[in-house]
């Protein structure tokens, strides 16, 4: 049993054992006994299992399999390459380049485009975050007021030799100026089988019960791709858990939670779609002094060049016209 399942024994041993929510573990030999008044990551809900609701709240992601169908993944690939053929234009859309991809002569199509990021105003794509089986798992930790804030497809190309193909462990909170980071959640759906070796998702369970820390780009000598901050102090001993996906499942993981991706040592691109959710009755604030300063400086830039604003637009502005409510009601953010 973790150190957070030992703290949480302690408390519950004062409260009403009928009450209780019982996790065993998958050999169902250890069994886990947990109040919903001390579950803090999630919300009272009767579609996570208890073993589900209890990884979540210890280890800060839950992947679920075969969430999203074929179907569906199938056309959000057609719309992505649609986009990367040039044969429609999407409002508000950021076409990322990885690096090294960017210098060399590839044609306009997908091998050239390494992401695709803010696709809001793309019908297809932004199915995907509407997804009534995607909603239902959200609900479990935003509660029933759903923003859709950041969208992303993320294309990550076979690694050009110089390693740039890696994306630096960081947490996704360092992006985003509105709280409480419990009610946001990201989730991240495989478009195809992912493995380590193509690189697939590196997380390091129970992060998300630590702080934010702070983040910048980091020194690697064959580039870093533009806003790929990572974080500069973490446990390099920190137990790792690589999370090999087919295509359809989705993880759900928390934004605190420190994850990262390695190469894509395969001749293929490695596909998968994703959104970070929050709840609307999420509120922003302001991060001038805080860790987050570089990011807030590096956004502000790029929109006000993007949109020729000067120095008028700030960094909840960037956010709030990305926002999209998906469920409920939009209350504050």
């Amino acid at each position: 049993m973790s150190r957070a399942a030992d703290r949480l024994k302690v408390f519950l041993n004062h409260l009403d054992r009928s009450s209780f929510i019982q996790a065993s573990s998958t050999s169902g030999q250890n069994v886990a006994y947990y109040h919903p008044q001390v579950l803090r990551y999630t919300l009272d809900n009767d579609l996570l299992t208890p073993e589900q609701r209890i990884s979540y709240e210890e280890n800060g992601f839950v992947l679920i399999k075969n969430l999203v169908s074929d179907e569906d993944i199938d056309r959000f690939r057609g719309a992505f390459e649609r986009i990367c053929r040039r044969e429609v234009q999407v409002p508000g859309l950021v076409v990322m380049r990885d690096v090294a991809i960017s210098r060399s002569e590839f044609v306009q199509d997908q091998k050239a485009v390494s992401k695709l990021q803010d696709f809001q105003e793309d019908p297809e794509l932004f199915r995907y975050c509407s997804l009534p089986q995607i909603l239902k798992f959200v609900e479990c930790f935003t509660g029933p007021n759903i923003m859709a804030m950041h969208t992303m497809l993320i294309n990550k190309p076979p690694d050009a030799g110089k390693k740039t193909s890696r994306h630096p462990m960081h947490q996704d909170l360092h992006y985003f100026p509105f709280r409480p980071a419990d009610r946001i959640v990201c989730s991240w759906t495989a478009m195809e089988r992912v493995t380590r070796q193509n690189g697939c998702l590196v997380v390091l369970p129970s992060t998300h019960t630590g702080i934010l820390k702070e983040h910048d780009y980091p020194e690697w000598e064959g580039g870093v791709n533009k806003m790929y901050h990572g974080i500069r102090d973490f446990d390099p001993q920190h137990p790792r858990v690589h999370l090999e996906m087919e295509k359809g499942d989705t993880v759900f993981f928390h934004p605190l939670l420190i994850h990262g991706s390695g190469m894509n040592q395969t001749e293929g691109f490695r596909k998968a779609i994703s959104c970070h959710y929050a709840s609307s009755d999420c509120y922003y604030i302001d991060v001038r002094g805080t860790t987050q300063e570089n990011i807030e400086k590096e956004v502000k830039e790029i929109a006000a060049r993007k949109y020729d604003l000067g120095d008028s637009i700030t960094f909840q502005d960037t956010w709030a016209v990305r926002g999209r409510l998906v469920q409920g009601d939009r209350t504050s953010l």
